[in-house]
């Protein structure tokens, strides 16, 4: 068997943020599958073959690119973003573990990118300068009680928060949900952005104490980022307000 497999992220959008490694690794490939969406952001040159498939097809596409490399085919796994953040790495890891007979051997590699909360953060300051989790608030391969009850435990144990997958058409009223919970531990005070679409084009990012926050102001296409209770909003003069978390938690010291 000479096939291998990439697993990459082409990041939040922006083509001047897909990093090189992944860029490498598109080059060697001939086939590629992924997301449409995703697919669309690569610049293939003949003899590139595409595989498109739906969103939620994550298991059949893993392992429909693991039997291409088993076949003697180099192939690359597209992801956005960073393929290890709710993303396609963890799915071919599954096909693996579930037929290491037949997959195991498969030459694999897992191409780090940049992730939406990342690139989200960047663009405000240091939102997720101190201690964070990130949270996908899909109940789709979870149920809901999970989601609350990690909601409840990160918001108590003072955790930025970073939420992926914040609403759908199948999924209106969980954001809104979401909300009600942090407001039962936070203050209203506390910052909450709206990133969308990063990087790209349309991109849009608002920025609104909890008490404000609705989840009309999100979308699929948007990273949403929670202060702790020490997340500072700095306004300057003529530039974009700063948001960041302080890398020490004043109780403790600076240490």
């Amino acid at each position: 068997m000479s096939g291998a497999l990439y697993v990459i992220g082409t990041g939040p959008g922006n083509p001047e943020q897909m990093t090189p490694e992944a860029r490498a690794a598109v080059d060697a490939s001939t086939l590629f599958f992924g997301y449409a969406p995703y697919l669309d952001r690569l610049d293939l040159r003949p003899g590139q073959e595409r595989h498109a498939s739906d969103n939620r097809e994550e298991l059949a596409r893993a392992r429909a690119a693991l039997d291409a490399a088993l076949e003697g085919k180099t192939v690359c796994m597209v992801s956005g973003g960073d393929p290890g953040v709710f993303a396609m790495a963890a799915a071919v890891c599954e096909a693996i573990d579930a037929d290491t007979a037949r997959f195991g051997g498969v030459p694999l590699t897992i191409v780090p990118g940049i992730s939406a909360m990342m690139a989200a953060a960047a663009r405000l300051g240091a939102p997720l300068g101190n201690d964070f989790c990130a949270i996908s608030l899909s109940d789709n391969l979870k149920p809901w009680n999970v989601i609350e009850t990690r909601l409840r435990a990160a918001a108590g144990a003072g955790f930025a928060m970073a939420f992926y997958n914040p609403v759908s058409k199948a999924r209106p009223w969980q954001l809104g949900k979401t909300f009600n919970i942090l407001r039962e531990t936070l203050p209203n005070s506390i910052p909450v952005v709206f990133a969308r679409a990063v990087g790209r084009p349309d991109e849009t990012i608002r920025t609104v104490p909890l008490s404000d926050a609705q989840p009309e102001m999100a979308d699929m296409a948007t990273c949403i980022l929670i202060g702790n209770g020490y997340t500072r909003v700095i306004a300057r003069d003529g530039q974009p307000d700063l948001v960041y978390t302080p890398r020490f938690v004043p109780e403790a010291g600076n240490g």
